[in-house]
């Protein structure tokens, strides 16, 4: 050991502590074998070497604390005694007295990119090492010269912990004592450009609540699950034959408390749960959990990508409203942001001096519109690094869908780009390969968790989304039909009058209805910014408004795909959504808003309970044309199809506020066909014009069919019929 070493432990820059700290056998003299104790303790007056029950006196080699002490023999256990400059002494571990943490194989497998549970690798985990317990530390920082653990228990001094170096540039100690709850960061001080940098933990459970930014040492496998029946079952679903109807939520403005504050996850889990079971929901979709730094995001940009956010509770308080959920057959899918992460200095972005998470170029690494970095998807540690969180939630948070945000972000590499601020690819085209085969093996990864399902938020026409990687698909379960919601939010808002002239909204989609496995979403994005809430895009008085909105949604149920309502579209709440204020509960004190809930109710329980509606929502078989030709009165008529095709239901759609009386519409087999649902019934706050709760089809040709029945279309309503 020199002096330059010396000095360099002291400041906080030498690169390999534990070659001078810690205990060496050292080169005896004639007595025999012989070894020294190194400790830097910047906090010490003085210290000494506690062994067999002694205590041996340690030189103070340097002023700012650094102590050597010689024994005798060979090294075996010890601790430290420190008198503090502070007054009192303590005793405790010396951190560079442990092995190696790691093993080569784990490295190795990281370096390849293959580790797909990396976070039992990386991050911070409470353990017993050598009968002494503590927290292990391990991070991936390879342009580092050094990196040391800063925390609330070595008063966050940077140069006091400094990790050991192994192979593909991850750094790791053990430093006992420091226990669940410690806040922690990575001081990171790289070797290129002078860089020096307090990073949160990209493997963090758990994060301190915001503005503060620190990691925390957290235990999340000591909650006991509940949901076993749930997770045995899942793994036997048949998702793509099953009805699906998802309650989009943002957990912070759903409801909030007497005061406008929001709510945790515990005091948010009865309430929840009893809304869902209520109205016949069988998933929910949650904004993504994981931390992050501004609330204002949503959660999209996302910091701690392993930590629930820490706003409404612990991680095991997350666990616990998961947990409540799948008891009460509720499954639960979470938005996950793979896409782009944020520019906060304590984050990912230039993690180690370098753009180690991100590209380098600004062309391939920087989303401009949403100001954020774009993830280098062909580096193995990144993707590891993402599967692995995929994983993780699905397997420790037992999720059972996560929804893709921003999936055509990351397969185009000039999406939201002029030219000349993008990079062809290999090929001299436009898509992210790299991107691409990311999204393929997370997909097969993914879909080996029993049960568990992945959905695409893809708004272009990228070939075979939700098709399976063997037939050369991205392999997602499902895909957003943000085709179908567009033309259909479009037709809505205008004034019945002009409908007419745009009947090919209402066909458009049937087109390419069954070429993915389509969720039909009115999801967040469609309710704020200036777009209007649900029930502001509809055209007419408040009665129109509101029979438009019922007979938007009673489509919406009758259409092939899976179904996705944002809260707030169901009580026809008037504002935008605002994720600082909760949905406007108040409303269902008034009749509209209250019959619209019920309205969503029923169409929810009627959705499940008829095969029809979704044993087969992905092939022509499930639907078939009745007519859609009366553009004139704007109407439109359709059958949909069990897996036993003669189990089917006929959906007559008028979305005029012109009643149609003595219309006439061809069937498929003659005989009784009752009115199972009429969203004009008064139940719903319609004007209860319908017929009688059923008719009874004639001989008389309509629409290419030898049978037809004469019914009572009410305005701007749907009728669903079924064959008794």
């Amino acid at each position: 050991m020199t002096l330059q070493e010396v000095e360099a432990i002291v400041g906080g820059y030498h690169g390999d502590p534990f070659r001078v700290l810690g205990p060496h056998a050292v080169r005896g003299r004639k007595a025999g074998p012989a070894w020294v104790v190194r400790a830097f303790l910047p906090q010490a007056e003085s210290a000494e070497v506690v062994l067999d029950g002694g205590s041996i006196a340690m030189e103070k080699l340097h002023e700012r604390g650094f102590f050597v002490a010689t024994l005798a023999g060979k090294p075996r256990p010890y601790r430290l005694r420190a008198v503090l400059f502070a007054g009192g002494s303590v005793e405790l571990e010396d951190p560079y007295r442990f092995p190696q943490l790691l093993t080569d194989f784990e490295l190795h497998l990281h370096s390849e990119g293959t580790h797909f549970e990396s976070y039992n690798t990386l991050g911070a985990h409470t353990i017993e090492l050598n009968g002494v317990a503590g927290t292990r530390f391990a991070v991936w920082a390879p342009n580092a010269e050094i990196v040391s653990v800063a925390g609330d228990f070595n008063d966050w001094d940077t140069s006091r912990h400094p990790m050991r170096l192994r192979n593909g540039g991850a750094w790791e100690i053990f430093l006992p004592g420091v226990g669940e709850g410690a806040a922690y960061k990575y001081f990171v001080r790289s070797r290129l450009a002078a860089y020096r940098q307090l990073k949160a933990d990209p493997y963090a459970y758990f994060c301190e609540t915001p503005p503060k930014s620190a990691s925390v040492v957290w235990n999340i496998d000591k909650y006991q699950w509940g949901d076993g029946e749930w997770m045995e079952s899942r793994g036997k679903r048949r998702w793509l034959k099953e009805a699906i109807s998802i309650y989009e939520l943002h957990l912070e403005s759903w409801l909030r408390g007497p005061e406008n504050q929001a709510l945790s996850y515990n005091e948010i889990a009865d309430a929840l749960v009893e809304y869902l079971v209520r109205m016949h929901y069988t998933h929910v979709e949650l904004l993504p959990v994981m931390e992050h730094p501004f609330s204002g995001s949503w959660g999209y940009q996302v910091i701690g990508y392993y930590a629930p956010t820490s706003r409404f509770g612990k991680p095991e308080d997350f666990m616990h409203l998961v947990d409540r959920l799948h008891q009460a057959g509720i499954g639960v899918i979470v938005d996950w942001v793979p896409a782009h992460f944020p520019k906060d200095a304590h984050g990912l972005g230039f993690f180690d001096g370098t753009a180690l998470y991100e590209h380098a170029d600004p062309r391939k690494g920087e989303q401009r519109d949403w100001g954020t970095l774009i993830f280098n998807y062909g580096r193995n540690e990144i993707r590891e690094f993402l599967i692995s969180n995929a994983l993780f939630w699905l397997k420790k948070y037992h999720i059972d869908g996560l929804r893709v945000d921003a999936v055509a972000s990351m397969l185009y590499l000039d999406y939201s780009r002029k030219p000349g601020e993008w990079i062809p690819n290999r090929y001299g085209g436009n898509e992210n390969l790299e991107a691409i085969d990311f999204l393929r093996r997370f997909n097969e990864l993914a879909h080996k968790v029993p049960g568990a399902f992945t959905v695409a938020e893809e708004s272009t026409a990228f070939a075979g989304v939700s098709k399976p990687v063997y037939l050369n698909g991205l392999g997602f379960t499902f895909k957003w039909n943000m085709g179908w919601m567009h033309d259909m939010l479009a037709y809505f808002s205008l004034d019945p009058v002009h409908r007419k002239y745009h009947q090919q909204n209402i066909t458009f989609s049937m087109l390419y209805a069954f070429q993915e496995n389509f969720i039909l979403p009115i999801s967040h994005d469609e309710v704020v910014h200036g777009k209007r809430s649900l029930l502001g895009k509809m055209p007419g008085d408040e009665w129109q408004r509101f029979a438009n909105a019922r007979a938007f949604l009673s489509y919406m149920y009758g259409h092939p795909g899976k179904k996705l309502l944002f809260m707030g579209c169901e009580i026809g709440q008037y504002e935008e959504w605002n994720h600082e204020s909760s949905v406007r509960w108040e409303l269902l004190s008034f009749h509209y808003h209250n019959t619209l809930q019920v309205l969503v109710r029923e169409l929810n329980r009627l959705y499940r309970a008829e095969p029809a509606l979704h044993e087969v929502d992905y092939h022509w078989a499930g639907f078939e044309w009745v007519d859609f030709r009366d553009a004139e009165k704007s109407i439109i008529c359709f059958l949909r199809r069990a897996e036993v095709a003669s189990n089917f239901l006929l959906f007559c759609c008028n979305f005029t506020p012109v009643p149609r009386m003595n219309y006439r519409v061809g069937v498929p087999e003659d005989g009784y066909y009752e009115e199972i649902f009429n969203s004009d019934a008064a139940m719903f706050g319609g004007s209860n014009m319908g017929n009688g709760g059923g008719v009874l089809s004639s001989p008389v040709p309509a629409h290419d069919r030898k049978q037809s029945i004469s019914i009572t279309l009410p305005p701007l309503g749907v009728l669903i019929f079924r064959k008794r």
